[in-house]
């Protein structure tokens, strides 16, 4: 299972939101590209970047904050916020991106979605955002009547990733919701990578009982820039799957 650290950016700082309010955004850094060159010297193998303005926007704002990025680190990316249209897509993947992620168009513009999936196998990956089970979109500042079950059963087989955020959690530091990820991962064809909550090793390793069912990587954010996760003890605990080897020092958090 994947370890993939989480860069935010805000008005070109690296932020984290509390439960994806705007208004609760919390400053880590004022250099991303200096974030992102930390965690790839701490052995991170992808990074996962939101334009946070981006998906408020409904396009991409920190276009230029992004190419720096991708032209600076050398291991993959994976790009999401404000893709909502197929030259946004274009646009990333022809900067060097990795995996270009939609999450407000899956809902709004299906169709789109199976076009870039067949245009660009293994380069889309699908967010799905949950408050209360039902998809969040644009931004996370309205929430459809979807469910966030019935809409991964309908992504296609060339997409890359289902990556799963129970809105709810994130920025929350009170551990995955195991139970939700159990049941998306149990529907989706795709591999689910997991987001929001992760506060400790446990929680990271609670996600292990998952991998069977497709549960194949996890984004941590928060839990990194207060300290809570240590991204190179992370690696190595979800590399081994097993406790052996890792300070027993998992904080208060339990398995949920």
């Amino acid at each position: 299972m994947e370890v993939i650290p989480a860069i935010d950016l805000l008005a070109g700082h690296c932020v984290r939101l509390y439960q994806g309010d705007y208004q609760q955004s919390q400053v880590f850094n004022e250099n991303p590209l200096e974030v992102a060159l930390q965690w790839q010297n701490q052995g991170a193998t992808r990074l996962h970047l939101v334009d946070l303005d981006g998906a408020k926007e409904g396009i991409t704002v920190n276009l230029a904050l992004i190419k720096t990025i991708v032209e600076t680190l050398t291991i993959p990316i994976q790009v999401g916020g404000g893709l909502r249209d197929r030259v946004s897509v274009e646009r990333l993947l022809n900067l060097g991106v990795e995996r270009a992620i939609i999450g407000t168009i899956a809902v709004e513009n299906p169709e789109l979605v199976q076009e870039l999936c067949e245009a660009f196998p293994h380069k889309i990956a699908v967010g799905i955002d949950a408050r209360n089970g039902k998809v969040a979109t644009k931004g996370w500042l309205e929430t459809s009547t979807m469910e966030a079950t019935d809409l991964a059963q309908q992504i296609s087989d060339k997409a890359a990733a289902i990556i799963y955020t129970d809105i709810s959690r994130d920025g929350t530091l009170v551990g995955p919701n195991l139970e939700a990820l159990r049941e998306l991962a149990q529907v989706s064809r795709i591999p689910v990578i997991a987001s929001g909550g992760i506060s400790s090793l446990t929680d990271l390793l609670s996600l292990l009982s998952l991998e069977s069912l497709g549960v194949k990587g996890v984004i941590v954010g928060k839990a990194l820039y207060t300290g809570k996760v240590d991204l190179k003890e992370a690696i190595q605990a979800i590399g081994n799957g097993r406790l052996q080897d890792i300070p027993l020092n998992f904080g208060n958090s339990a398995m949920v």
